[in-house]
């Protein structure tokens, strides 16, 4: 109901003494009218608030416990708390789609296919289920050896030898999708460490807890243009490929090589090209500019080992590695427009930067776009930004820009970003992309290359006021200045590789150089959802220290040693340091911090003020100098129950900032709502695991014993 409908309500007297007064009747029912509407849309949800399909995610639980849907005492706990409600822990924990499926899984229940469902919609990681027990040598019967069939050829395939020259099989070999047999796995009666795997009651579920990431018709990058050798992935390291996972065909299906996130190998590859090779598959190859003429054909592709670059290329063929990630053209063809590649590379969570969907957040007041890209009116960024500020010296109205890339491509123009007092730039890709900023032009007075983010000085002296936006953005080559001017910088999905950049064995060119400097300059940093090498903030005179905000990121200085975060000489760096689920690899010295939660300090942390700010729920070196702390390992457990164990820290490798498997249960299980710290922690990865288990315990015929086995 709006105003003008409650102000007709009156009688008519009333509405022109109203007027005569000047309105302030309709004042109040204008605020009437607002709290209405506001009333209203709370019974409409309330209403939506009945059915699975449009509930919001805190009233799961609830409708779930209306079916009988079992939640986790922890998990209950847990739901309790708003500030984790507001994370996004009911989605993970308490799935929509699970709960709305109880009553037909309780119907299924005892079938194979049920389990790989159940990993899907209770943790949502791809699995695919394996009955053991047909995979036991038994020793046939022989008045059913002659028998033909399906069965019988399969019993006969039962308790073979290995045929050694079966390359395919022995490359699944202790993989699930291995096929061999095997004899009975008979462990020590009542063992709890180690149950067996092949045996009569065993089943296994093996799950993906990695994701497969595309990256779509980006350049490849060549490492030797007159043999033609390529990387697929532009920042020249190698990068294993991985599957495309396709949909399964029913929910009776058992899942295949190609329903999961599973590492491509160079037999598989080989055996079924056709299913791994092709533009929207997980692999292609393209020669030239035109994705449709340019595109290399299936019968045109070898796969080979590209380990050594000794592979002999034959005048109409592309050999591609996809263990290593590389591939290579007969020499002296390399095109002359580059080559370009579509492949699938595997991460943990949606964080750095990718083509994974990226939230806009909303502008401040009407923006200027100037977009950049293949047929776009701006072919690169620094000419975006050179007619915004054109534009701006022109209308003084235009201080408010957001320049947006739409392709896929390396950009190596962008040296200096300058802003005035009041200027608010937003540096973005667009969704869907992944573009890259190489730094190899400008270098500072280091002669380190730098992109200078410069702010020009108020004419009154005033407080700085510009604002930049970076926004999933891949810098590489060099590191990210901020001097003068800057009020604000906010870095959202972005990735400032560690180290400047990678070589060939993935190792950092310039280990502990810093990604993001800040000196001289007011700059309020804000760190979100991204990957940064180290950072370093010198001190002002006479001044009030910087601040630093970092949520959902990593701060990896390449080496526990090194700083991450400090002044350019190594000591405390002038910031106010506030982060919440990020993990820091080096040392840590801030001036002072404000709150440290759900963190993963991987490096000497000493603060210089003790008497402000708290640490909670971390996990950080004995002998850590820091203001009070609460629930923080290894204090809390011991040093030998709580040892950091990452599964790998070399950017680049599929495992990257993962905790390992055997890390103690106690760093897992870490945080203020029982997931791990540190940058993974959104992932709520334990409490998956939970409820999976519970699931299976659930679903599972008696006389059969599930087990979980992570593959990736």
């Amino acid at each position: 109901m709006t105003p003008d409908e409650l102000y007709a309500l009156l009688p008519a007297v009333h509405r022109r003494r109203d007027a005569e007064q000047g309105g302030p009747l309709y004042a109040l029912l204008t605020v009437v009218a607002e709290q209405a509407a506001v009333v209203e849309a709370d019974i409409e949800r309330l209403y939506d608030n009945w059915f699975i399909e449009t509930c919001d995610d805190w009233v799961t639980p609830y409708i779930g416990d209306l079916v009988g849907y079992e939640i986790l005492p922890r998990i209950a706990a847990a739901l309790s708390d708003d500030v984790t409600r507001a994370a996004g822990l009911p989605a993970a924990a308490v799935p929509r789609r699970d709960v709305a499926d109880t009553v037909v899984n309780r119907r299924r229940k005892g079938t194979l296919a049920l389990l790989e469902d159940l990993a899907s919609a209770v943790a949502g990681w791809p699995a695919r289920v394996v009955e053991y027990r047909r995979l036991l040598c038994v020793t046939q019967p022989v008045r059913r050896y002659s028998a033909d069939g399906a069965d019988a050829r399969r019993r006969r395939a039962r308790g073979t030898l290995v045929n050694v020259r079966d390359a395919g099989a022995l490359a699944r070999l202790g993989g699930p999708f291995d096929a061999l047999a095997r004899t009975v796995e008979v462990p020590r009666a009542g063992s709890v460490r180690r149950v067996g795997r092949y045996g009569v009651r065993s089943v296994g579920l093996h799950l993906w807890r990695l994701r497969a990431h595309a990256v779509t018709r980006a350049p490849a990058h060549c490492l030797d243009r007159d043999r033609a050798c390529y990387t697929f992935n532009v920042l020249a390291v190698d990068t294993p490929l991985f599957t495309a996972p396709v949909p399964e065909p029913s929910s009776f299906h058992i899942a295949d090589e190609s329903n999961v996130p599973e590492p491509i190998g160079r037999r598989a590859l080989a055996d079924r090209l056709y299913d791994y090779y092709g533009p929207r598959r997980s692999l292609c190859v393209w020669t030239g500019p035109d994705p449709e003429a340019d595109v290399v054909r299936l019968d045109r592709i070898v796969v080979a080992d590209l380990s050594d670059w000794r592979f002999r290329v034959g005048a109409d063929e592309v050999a591609v590695d996809p263990v290593l990630g590389r591939l290579m053209l007969p020499p002296g063809t390399a095109p002359a427009h580059g080559v370009r590649v579509t492949y699938h590379h595997a991460f943990s969570g949606d964080f750095g930067g990718g083509e994974y969907p990226r939230p806009e957040p909303a502008a401040d007041g009407p923006a200027e776009r100037y977009r950049v890209g293949p047929g776009e009116d701006h072919r690169s960024i620094a000419d975006a930004i050179g007619r915004w500020r054109a534009e701006k010296r022109a209308h003084e109205h235009k201080a408010e820009a957001v320049v947006e890339i739409t392709a896929n491509e390396v950009y190596e123009d962008l040296t200096d970003i300058r802003l005035d007092p009041g200027d608010r730039l937003t540096v973005r890709a667009a969704d869907g992309v992944r573009p890259v900023v190489r730094l190899s032009g400008r270098r500072d007075e280091d002669r380190r290359r730098v992109l200078a983010i410069t702010g020009s000085a108020s004419p009154d002296g005033s407080r700085a006021t510009a604002r930049l936006v970076l926004d999933g953005l891949l810098v590489t080559g060099g590191g990210v200045r901020v001097r003068g001017g800057v009020g604000e910088l906010v870095v959202r999905h972005c990735t400032f590789v560690p180290g400047w950049e990678l070589e060939a064995g993935g190792t950092p060119l310039a280990p502990g150089a810093p990604s993001l400097d800040i000196a001289d300059s007011p700059v309020r940093t804000e760190i979100r959802h991204s990957v940064l090498g180290a950072v370093t903030v010198a001190a002002r005179d006479g001044r009030a220290p910087n601040r630093l905000e970092v949520y959902d990121s990593v701060i990896d200085a390449t080496g526990s040693e090194a700083s991450a975060l400090g002044d350019p000489d190594g000591g405390e760096a002038d910031v106010v340091l506030r982060a919440r689920c990020t993990t820091v690899v080096g040392a840590l010295r801030p001036h002072a911090v404000e709150l440290l939660e759900n963190c993963l300090l991987a490096g000497e942390v000493r603060v210089g003020r003790l008497d402000q700010g708290s640490v909670r729920f971390c996990w950080l070196p004995r002998g850590s100098r820091t203001p009070p702390r609460f629930h923080c390992e290894p204090d809390h457990s011991g040093a030998r129950a709580a040892e950091l164990r990452f599964a790998a820290l070399r950017y680049g490798a599929p495992d990257y900032v993962r905790l390992a498997d055997d890390c103690a249960e106690a760093i897992r299980r870490g945080g203020d709502n029982g997931s791990e710290p540190g940058a993974l922690h959104h992932l709520f990865q334990p409490q998956r695991e939970d409820n999976l288990r519970t699931r299976l315990a659930e679903y599972t015929p008696a006389g059969c014993d599930p087990g979980l086995i992570f593959v990736t």
